[in-house]
């Protein structure tokens, strides 16, 4: 077979991709080693949040604003949802990275909360004396696992080719061109696009990429009449410590529980994404996590009714790998935890990357070889 493009991992950065080439008519082939929105890599389950005032950098504000751009004209024509919008806290000191980051995004409409404002407003949380919080009025959460799906879909009917169930064994990089092999099929194209989270450095050796096991979990308030974390009341958070670690996440919906993680725990990392751990260990993966919630949010049940095994890719400097690798591979990972957000908005511009249009906004911040 014969194409311009093929994407290689068909998760949260390379459905996008794919959807963004096709969308410029663009011959591309998309090839997925699972089913898509699959449970096995990095961007399954219901939700993940979405902020604007992204504390990780200043020129992910862009980004994020292009995906929510983009789901919303996707989500136009599907009649389906990919982000809510209910706002979001950076809670932390007033010199914790939370705060001082949102604080420095360009372009967000934020807005500061004292500690007494921040408690009045939301009593669920336990605050330290110094706590206080930016609020993100844009932000909110977003649909993995359907905006993956939906990627996926748009793509096809613009006249891409997807090969789901099929693992990449090589890609052959050329001076004329690159070969992308599986047992099935090879697929011959100008360019590929490689986009397969936790296994990136396995296609592209010599990355400095470290895959960690990170567990997801759900709860419920300890009152089961008790509104107050619904997402409407308990909106999306991000929570430092002054030990440097911290909570995150965001409130109940019609089908989704409360979901809250643990940032700071230092195990479980440099895995082999094929060897992935995917038992849960109650005193390993929830004691640590089940403390904090029992200190910082008391009237929330600490002991989680349901944990997924998931896994985050972590790049040195904790921003994404996103560009030109060299003349023929364009490359896109290393989420560090903070990924999914951006994955629209990214995939248009690894297919401005890839057709070597003029990027919408500044990504030097993402280039593969500034490490």
């Amino acid at each position: 077979m014969r194409t311009d493009v093929v994407v290689v991992g068909l998760g949260a950065f390379g459905s996008a991709a794919l959807w963004r080439l096709a969308a410029r008519g663009v011959d591309v082939v998309g090839i997925e080693r699972q089913a898509i929105g699959h449970a096995f890599g990095s961007s399954h389950g219901t939700t993940r949040l979405f902020r604007v005032a992204c504390m990780e950098h200043p020129g992910l504000t862009p980004i994020a604003r292009k995906s929510l751009a983009l789901w919303t004209e996707l989500g136009e024509r599907t009649g389906e949802t990919y982000v809510r919008q209910t706002g979001s806290l950076n809670v932390g000191s007033p010199t914790s990275r939370p705060v001082t980051g949102a604080r420095r995004a360009a372009g967000a409409r934020t807005t500061d909360l004292s500690h007494d404002e921040l408690a009045e407003r939301f009593p669920q949380y336990a605050l330290a004396d110094d706590d206080v919080a930016v609020w993100d009025p844009d932000a909110g959460i977003c649909y993995a696992e359907p905006a993956v799906r939906a990627h996926v879909a748009e793509a096809q009917r613009l006249g891409a080719t997807v090969y789901p169930h099929t693992m990449v064994t090589a890609i052959d990089v050329r001076p004329d061109g690159v070969t992308v092999r599986t047992p099935t099929t090879t697929v011959t194209a100008e360019q590929v696009v490689v986009s397969t989270g936790a296994w990136l450095s396995k296609l592209v050796p010599g990355l400095p990429l470290s895959p960690r096991r990170t567990p997801l979990f759900w709860f419920q308030p300890k009152d089961p009449a008790s509104e107050a974390f619904q997402l409407r009341n308990f909106p999306s958070f991000i929570w430092e410590f002054a030990d440097g670690r911290g909570l995150w996440g965001h409130g109940s919906g019609e089908d989704f529980l409360v979901k809250v993680g643990l940032d700071g725990a230092e195990r479980d990392r440099d895995v082999d994404p094929d060897e992935l751990d995917r038992y849960i260990h109650p005193r390993k993966d929830i004691a640590e996590l089940s403390a904090a919630i029992a200190q910082h949010f008391p009237e929330l049940d600490p002991e989680p009714v349901k944990v997924m095994p998931c896994m985050v890719t972590d790049s040195p400097d904790g921003q994404f790998l996103a560009g030109r690798y060299d003349e023929r591979v364009v490359i896109a990972g290393g989420d560090s935890g903070h990924g999914f957000k951006h994955c629209a908005g990214l995939g248009e511009l690894l297919a401005q990357i890839t057709t070597k249009e003029t990027p919408f906004t500044d990504v030097s911040f993402v280039d593969p070889h500034r490490l």
